[in-house]
């Protein structure tokens, strides 16, 4: 897994908000990759008044919801993001773009999200026929996501996330509607959790997947469940990480990413290179103390996980 960068997606301008320019420049200079115009693929998700009002909107910057800042560069760069990321999915690389997608709605942005990146580059291997399996490991919900493939049994949708926190939902017993039903596994973490709770939340779940047999995994890559970042309460090391991408590495042979949070500017480059070096299966660059969490964590991460399993068991054989 290689990174696909291109400084184009340091021109959607948000000045000192948490997602700005300097995730992508504390990486230092990147290889820079050609990508195509990502606008024809835009109406996979998104309505098309919806893609005019962000390409309108972003002619005059500001704030567009309460989260989400636009600058005149800001279309360019998010359409340049759908495009690296289709890119990553055919080639099984990590696309490292800005603006985020996980949050963004077919019709609304939200959560720093313009156009759901990953949702569209799974609906566009969907239609080709392909079983699509998304791991969101970003410590929020993706709820544009999420809403998006909740009543289709070609997309897997798999989140850990921490629950309560932006944006609401995701608890354990959401698992999908109709045809979809069971084909969401939302698995919701408990504030101070470490380690431990996210290892075994990845390896509870993980017969799931495997049993499911996508054709394409896409990873909604998101890194803010750091202990030191800035927007949630989760407390992972950059340990975490590497061991995350040895499992993901280990079990499926066709995957890609695409960047979502991950707002401290100083571990964000750690996590990132331990996670795509576990991918890779390279020794781990970085580590720290890994961390563990407290008795009553434990408790209410096991009676959230029980009811998550109770609630997917008809429809899966391996749990």
């Amino acid at each position: 897994m290689k990174l696909i960068y291109n400084p184009i997606f340091l021109e959607h301008d948000t000045g000192m908000h948490p997602e700005n320019r300097k995730r992508l420049s504390s990486l230092g200079n990147l290889p820079i990759t050609e990508l195509e115009d990502g606008e024809k693929y835009l109406e996979l998700i998104h309505s098309p008044g919806y893609i005019s009002f962000i390409r309108e909107a972003c002619q005059q910057g500001g704030h567009i919801d309460n989260d989400t800042i636009i600058s005149p560069g800001s279309y360019q760069a998010a359409i340049k993001a759908v495009a690296a990321t289709i890119l990553a999915s055919e080639t099984g690389d990590f696309a490292l773009t800005r603006p985020p997608g996980h949050h963004a709605h077919v019709d609304r942005s939200s959560g720093f999200c313009l156009f759901n990146n990953v949702a569209i580059a799974a609906k566009y291997h969907a239609d080709l026929g392909k079983k699509v399996l998304i791991f969101d490991f970003d410590g929020h919900l993706g709820d544009g996501t999420v809403k998006f493939f909740y009543d289709s049994d070609r997309v897997l949708y798999w989140s850990i996330h921490q629950y309560p926190a932006f944006p609401g939902g995701g608890f354990a017993d959401e698992i999908g509607i109709g045809r979809g039903k069971g084909f969401t596994i939302n698995v919701p973490l408990p504030p101070d959790s470490g380690d431990e709770i996210f290892m075994d939340a990845v390896n509870s779940f993980l017969p799931i997947a495997r049993e499911f047999q996508p054709d394409i995994v896409a990873i909604s890559a998101g890194f803010d469940s750091h202990q030191y970042d800035l927007l949630l309460d989760l407390r992972l090391s950059v340990n975490a990480f590497y061991k995350m991408g040895v499992i993901i590495s280990q079990n499926f042979s066709n995957c890609f990413a695409t960047l979502e949070g991950g707002y401290n500017i100083k571990e964000f480059p750690r996590c990132l290179y331990n996670f795509v070096d576990g991918i890779n299966k390279e020794p781990m660059k970085y580590s720290e103390r890994e961390t563990d969490s407290m008795i009553q964590v434990h408790y209410e991460y096991e009676g959230r996980k029980a009811l998550a399993l109770h609630a997917l068991s008809p429809y899966w054989k391996s749990i």
